[in-house]
């Protein structure tokens, strides 16, 4: 019999004893990463008196393929959309903290001696809160439904968001010796180009993937095809010199916009588990108890910043963004250790080879530490916020408590700067896509075209050919860029309000012409030998022609249209299956009116009636709009649509209306039998005499079921089964009929 491949066995140790230990910690009601970490710790080498996992080689990519998944299910959960709906006060506290807790770890970094490198990695590793940790201690508490929870889970999500960034940050940092400003700077434009390129591609182009194979996936294929597009995009993620993380980070983001997302989480969900508790196991194998020993006092001394700094300007970032003092004591008290990010950060550094072996099994010693004092940290919040209530002055409080980051403006300074932010966000958007389609057409594309076409006159065919392709790729990217938003409800305010805003709009109109301009300066430019000044004329003209062009404006409606669906299925999702109000509902709020949903309960007089017969428009005003009936939804329902029990009415009215239509279906309802018992069924054996009614008429014609309420079940022949009479059965002196009914009904029957 063939030898089982060593990575075999080390998978059943590592998965063996991560079941037991995370059974255990279980038990006691311990976050399962700790269990990881400890199980990790057991099968490392580093314990001589256990089995060993033998080639750690296999499982660091096993880890790498667990972090990469990891951050695929984070992109799935959260959605950029999500983060845009937060507002500001999360950002303003997220980047306190953070930019806080940072500069705080570099300074304990370099006060302990440590190398550059080191210390900013542990600035990033710091400043990570863990989700998971804090998730399970609100939950633990009883604290999740609590308003200041909210608020620290809509923060975690923006640190988990950035850390990606942060990554990618560091990732660049440690690639050169000594990164300037002009460096940083790039990295971020390269991070924000290829985001929002990643991005906007792929909710044009998955959602629609996905809506046409809809009908050929089942839970198998729709698991191997998310899988496959994560791996893919990780791939291309490295390739333009980010982490594989961050691409799968971004696919997750992408199909989070989707119908199949809920599926999808569901699916992924046991594969992240197994490749993410390999990773986490991974780290626990590389804590070497030695290093803790020599260690010990820099391990306090952190496990002290985190608590400090996190009470302390974790607190300062929350009341900053316009929490109250005792809700931000309460936010930055939570916050107060570190997890499953710091960990990969720590992997990272590692990777790179940047940062000193001893920082990661400290890091996991301060985590660990960390996580058995958070209940304890949540706890201490409010009286720690009681004792600074004593002795701060009461004005202090109260101004303390009426902080806001709110800035009231005038409706004109609101109008220009919705106005700005959205053509400036056009500029961005369409910018990087003309940028990405030139690129890929004059890498692709032109060699091609060289290689095909004739090459004399340094290959003018091939040039003019894939330069006017590429202009007609980017023309309706182009054309939104000049044209969006020029005949808005803003820019028409704007206009009609004051001549003196006038100059400032045709200005606007003219710089965003002259940016869609030198896209096409740049592609003649670049394949042409034309005078610059001609180029420019001829740019400016083709400018022109498109944003004059109907037919691209039908096309570039579409293309914005079809984007606005797929970023929307999902909540379109919602609203049919009635798990969202409709968008409409906002604008019918400004008419004192909003939509109301009501459940059909069981035992309702309403049941089996058609909307005509129960006439709610006329008696109480209200409007059904759809009807949810299982997956079923049936909008604008006609009179003759019947109801049924669990219907789901969705119905348009104002308040009064729509009490007085929920109360009547409390109302109208079966309120059962008070004399229950006397509705007993029962058989009876009744034998037909001579001057019975019954004799010498048919079964139809003796009225035992429509008019005694009665059922005959069979006719006793005396044979071993009963026989069943037809409806034109004549029954005859001495039959043996047997009778099913109420005990009423039998006996009216009988006299």
């Amino acid at each position: 019999m063939s030898e089982i491949p060593g990575l075999i066995k080390d998978l059943a140790l590592i998965l063996i004893v991560a079941g037991a230990v995370t059974l255990l910690f279980k038990k006691l009601k311990q976050p399962l990463v700790l269990g990881y970490i400890v199980a990790g710790f057991v099968v490392s080498p580093h314990m001589p008196y256990t089995m060993s996992v033998v080639d750690q080689t296999d499982i660091k990519t096993w880890a790498d393929i667990g972090v990469m998944f990891l951050l695929f299910s984070l992109g799935l959960d959260f959605s950029f959309k999500k983060i845009i709906k937060m507002g500001m006060q999360p950002i303003i506290a997220t980047i306190t903290i953070l930019f806080s807790m940072i500069m705080l770890g570099i300074t304990v970094g370099k006060i302990m001696g440590w190398d550059k490198m080191d210390c900013i990695f542990l600035g990033g590793m710091l400043a990570m809160s863990s989700t998971t940790i804090i998730y399970k201690a609100f939950t633990d508490l009883g604290l999740r439904q609590q308003r200041f929870a909210g608020i620290v889970m809509s923060v975690l999500i923006l640190e988990d968001i950035l850390a990606i960034v942060m990554m990618v940050m560091l990732s660049a940092i440690a690639s050169g010796n000594n990164p300037d400003g002009g460096e940083m700077l790039g990295s971020v434009f390269k991070i924000g180009f290829f985001l929002i390129l990643w991005f906007v591609v792929g909710i044009f182009v998955v959602p629609l993937f996905l809506r046409y194979t809809r009908r050929l996936m089942n839970n198998e294929t729709l698991l191997i095809v998310a899988l496959g597009l994560c791996c893919a995009m990780a791939v291309l993620s490295t390739k333009v010199g980010f982490s594989s993380a961050f691409g799968a980070f971004v696919m997750g983001n992408i199909l989070a916009e989707t119908i199949e997302a809920e599926k999808i989480i569901k699916l992924v969900e046991p594969v992240k588990n197994l490749f993410g508790a390999i990773f986490f196991v991974s780290v626990g194998m590389l804590v070497d108890p030695n290093i803790l020993v020599d260690y010990a006092l820099p391990i306090m001394l952190l496990v002290f910043t985190i608590i400090f700094g996190q009470a302390t300007f974790g607190t300062f970032g929350y009341l900053i963004s316009g929490q109250s003092l005792k809700s931000a004591m309460q936010c930055g008290f939570s916050m107060a250790q570190i997890g499953e990010f710091s960990f990969i950060i720590a992997s990272l550094g590692l990777a790179l080879g940047v940062i000193g072996e001893f920082l990661y099994p400290v890091v996991v010693a301060v985590s660990v530490i960390t996580t058995f004092l958070t209940p304890y940290m949540v706890r201490a919040s409010v009286p720690a916020y009681n004792k600074v209530e004593k002795r701060l002055p009461k004005k202090w409080i109260r101004s303390l408590n009426h902080t806001t980051t709110g800035i009231p403006s005038s409706g004109e300074k609101n109008l220009w700067r919705s106005l700005l932010s959205a053509m400036l966000r056009t500029m961005i958007i369409y910018g990087i896509l003309s940028t990405a389609a030139i690129a890929v057409m004059f890498t692709f594309v032109l060699p091609l075209a060289r290689q095909i076409l004739p090459s004399w006159d340094l290959h003018w065919y091939a040039n003019a050919i894939t330069g006017a392709l590429t202009i007609l790729l980017i023309s309706p990217f182009l054309r939104s860029i000049v044209m969006k938003k020029n005949n808005s409800e803003e820019m028409k305010q704007l206009w009609s309000a004051s001549r003196l805003n006038r100059f400032p709009l045709i200005f606007t109109i003219l710089v965003r012409t002259a940016f869609a301009a030198s896209f096409i300066f740049y592609i003649i430019n670049y394949l042409s030998r034309f005078a610059n000044a001609l180029i420019i004329t001829i740019a400016i003209v083709i400018v022109i022609l498109i944003a004059l062009s109907r037919r691209l404006k039908r096309r570039s409606i579409k293309l914005e249209r079809m984007f606005i669906q797929n970023l929307r299925s999902r909540d379109i999702e919602a609203q049919v299956k009635g798990q969202r109000k409709p968008l409409y509902e906002g604008r019918l709020l400004d008419r004192d009116i909003h939509i109301g949903d009501f459940e059909i309960p069981e035992g309702s007089l309403w049941a089996g009636k058609t909307l005509q017969d129960l006439q709610l428009r006329n008696r109480f005003g209200v409007h059904v709009s759809s009807i949810l009936r299982g997956k079923q939804r049936i909008n604008i329902p006609s009179g003759s649509t019947i109801v049924y029990p669990s219907d789901n009415l969705q119905a348009i009215g104002s308040d009064e209306q729509l009490k007085a239509l929920g109360h009547a279906i409390e109302e109208d309802m079966f309120r059962g039998d008070p004399e229950i018992e006397k509705r007993e069924m029962k058989l009876r054996q009744i034998v037909i005499k001579g001057t019975s009614q019954f004799a010498g008429k048919t079964l139809m014609e003796s009225g035992i079921r429509d008019t005694f309420n009665c059922m005959v079940v069979g006719l006793e022949r005396g044979e071993e089964n009963l026989w069943q009479p037809t409806p034109d059965y004549i029954f005859k002196k001495g039959d043996i009929i047997w009778i099913v009914g109420e005990e009423d009904s039998l006996n009216q029957m009988m006299n």
